[in-house]
Formats: structure tokens, C-alpha cells, sequence
């Protein structure tokens, strides 16, 4: 014998599948519309974000400051201590300005990061150019630990140099990328170019940069970032120049000097 089903449980029942039918009609379109929305603002790298943090910045240029200020005397353009000043005051200005999220469009902001930047590069350059000078000439590497020493220090600021011209250059800067005023990128890092290994929220910062220009200026070529631009090639070409030569000439010395 069967049991037969309660007409009102039935009811009910019908009742229950008809609303859900209709809550289904009214959400799955939001749904829908929500998934497309997601689709169409894409990656975080290309869409409007909040402004990259200031102090990793700030810290890695004050790095450079002190490398600069323990290379001897005479690798020093001007007076001793004259740059590093400068680019100090420079440094304290930019953090006071905008101490947090470097997501504030000023021209005279931008102006003195760029400054910054070119003081760093002239000095450093200097730097170089008289130790390798020296070193042709005979002049300089008398002491192997000295020479180690001078030469280690204009290596890594050689590498900070170029990782702030990356960061400060790419698509128009680290304002214009929390903008996203430019959607082609100068440099293809690999969260791009494989969205799915990356969470959506990644963006370019500052040590993304540093690791692309230390990998350029170690293995003297690009590695698993691409430069696009014809000024990031050109970034990357000068800087695997100078890496080789200095070096070069710095370990060949050294060895000569150890013998």
C-alpha cells in the first residue's frame, strides 16, 4: 500500500519551487552582470588602485646615500659630502610632501623625484668613470680590499640607480600607474603576461623594480622581465654596460693584486 501525498505539503511545496524560480530570474542577472564587470576591469595593473607605499622607496635611496658618503674622497664629485646632502634634503623634502601613498599628482613632486634621481645617477657616474679611469691609468687599486670595497659600493648603487629610472619612468610613473592613465606597460613582468599565478590585486612596487635591475646588472641581460619600451631597452643596455665594465676592471685588479 502507498502512501499518498498531502495535497497541502504539495502546495506548499509548488509554492516553494515558484519562488525560488522567480529569486533565481531576479539574482542570476546581477550575477551575470557582476562576473562581466569583473571581466572588463581586469588585472589590478590596469585599473585604478591605491598609490604605492613611500618608505621602501625612501629606505633603499637612503642606502644609496650612505654607499656614496663611505666611497673614498676622491671618487667623490665636489666636495665631500656636498651630493649626498643634497640628495639628502632632496630625500627628507619628497617623504614630507607626501609621506605615505605616492598617489598625489604634482608637478613640482614629480620634478624633484626625477632630481633626486639625476643626482644619485651623476654621482654614482662620476664615481665610476673615476675608478675605472683609475684603474686604466694605473692610479687606483693598490689595496685589493679597498678596491673590493669602492667597487662593491658603486655596483650596488649602480643597481639602485637604474631600479628607480625603471620605477620612476614605467608607464609614466608611480602616480600614473595608481591612475592606471596608461594602459600599455614599458615592462612585462610575469604576473602579466600569466594572470592566473598572480592574485588580482598585484601591481608593480618598488622591489619588483630592484629585482629586475639587479638581475640585468648581474647576469648583463634581461632574465624574467622584458623591457617593451625602446627607453627601457636602452635603460637596460646602458646598465649592463656599465655592470660589465666595472666588473671587469674591479675583479681582474684585485686578482692582480692577490697574486
Amino acid at each position: 500500500m502507498t502512501d499518498t501525498p498531502d495535497p497541502a505539503v504539495s502546495h506548499v511545496l509548488k509554492a516553494l519551487r515558484t519562488q525560488l524560480g522567480h529569486l533565481e530570474s531576479l539574482v542570476e542577472p546581477e550575477l551575470h552582470a557582476a562576473e562581466a564587470a569583473e571581466r572588463h576591469l581586469g588585472p589590478a595593473w590596469r585599473r585604478a588602485t591605491a598609490g604605492e607605499n613611500r618608505l621602501p622607496v625612501a629606505a633603499i635611496v637612503a642606502v644609496a646615500i650612505g654607499l656614496q658618503i663611505a666611497l673614498p674622497a676622491h671618487l667623490n664629485l665636489g666636495p665631500t659630502g656636498l651630493l649626498p646632502a643634497l640628495e639628502g634634503a632632496l630625500l627628507v623634502g619628497l617623504v614630507a610632501a607626501n609621506p605615505r601613498h605616492i598617489d598625489r599628482t604634482s608637478t613640482a613632486l614629480r620634478v624633484a623625484s626625477v632630481a633626486l634621481i639625476v643626482v644619485i645617477s651623476v654621482a654614482n657616474a662620476w664615481a665610476s668613470g673615476a675608478l675605472v679611469t683609475g684603474l686604466v691609468n694605473g692610479t687606483e687599486g693598490e689595496n685589493a680590499g679597498r678596491l673590493l670595497i669602492a667597487g662593491s659600493s658603486i655596483y650596488l648603487t649602480n643597481v639602485i640607480v637604474f631600479s628607480l629610472w625603471f620605477w620612476e619612468w614605467d608607464r609614466g610613473g608611480p602616480v600614473a600607474r595608481a591612475k592606471a592613465l596608461r594602459p600599455h606597460p614599458d615592462f612585462l613582468f610575469p604576473q602579466m603576461a600569466q594572470p592566473d599565478l598572480a592574485p588580482r590585486n598585484w601591481t608593480p612596487k618598488y622591489f619588483d623594480y630592484l629585482y629586475t635591475s639587479f638581475t640585468n646588472a648581474t647576469a648583463f641581460s634581461p632574465t624574467d622581465t622584458m623591457p617593451l619600451a625602446i627607453w627601457a631597452k636602452m635603460l637596460m643596455l646602458l646598465q649592463s654596460a656599465i655592470s660589465l665594465v666595472t666588473v671587469a676592471l674591479v675583479v681582474a685588479r684585485a686578482v692582480n693584486i692577490l697574486k
